[in-house]
């Protein structure tokens, strides 16, 4: 799984979702958690992460948030050569098909559907570092 120093960016505009999803994050060892209320605050932190050498190495956003959703966050950081390599995770209420696949085609690593336990968001997590890191997945089967 993800080393636990890497630096996780949970976007939501909902703040009791971001403490969920960061207590989840906390319990399986990660403490470099911060947060954004929507992706026009995000974007600029993802930028400036990467511009200082400090760049984030999760994305954990909602699809739907005012000012900028969650899906066009996505698509901003995978069409900016800095961020495309980044893994990003959307957790929505949107379980629509069509929805699922304007993600996948987005560039989306994987995608929960809320409402969610810790068990979900940590397998989906495992699915995302072994997507990322298919060499350490050889390596440990």
């Amino acid at each position: 799984m993800f080393p636990t120093n890497t630096k996780f960016l949970v976007v939501d505009d909902f703040a009791t979702m971001r403490k969920i999803i960061k207590k989840v994050l906390n319990e399986l060892g990660y403490t470099n958690v911060e947060e954004a209320d929507d992706g026009k605050t995000a974007l600029p932190m993802i930028q400036a992460a990467h511009d200082a050498g400090q760049p984030y190495g999760f994305v954990i956003s909602d699809w739907n948030m005012p000012g900028m959703q969650g899906i066009d966050l996505l698509k901003a950081c995978k069409a900016d050569p800095r961020t495309k390599s980044v893994p990003f995770m959307l957790v929505t209420a949107e379980s629509e098909q069509k929805h699922i696949l304007e993600a996948a085609k987005a560039g989306v690593s994987d995608y929960v559907v809320k409402p969610f336990n810790s068990a979900t968001l940590k397998g989906k997590m495992e699915r995302v570092w072994a997507k990322h890191n298919p060499a350490t997945q050889a390596k440990a089967s």
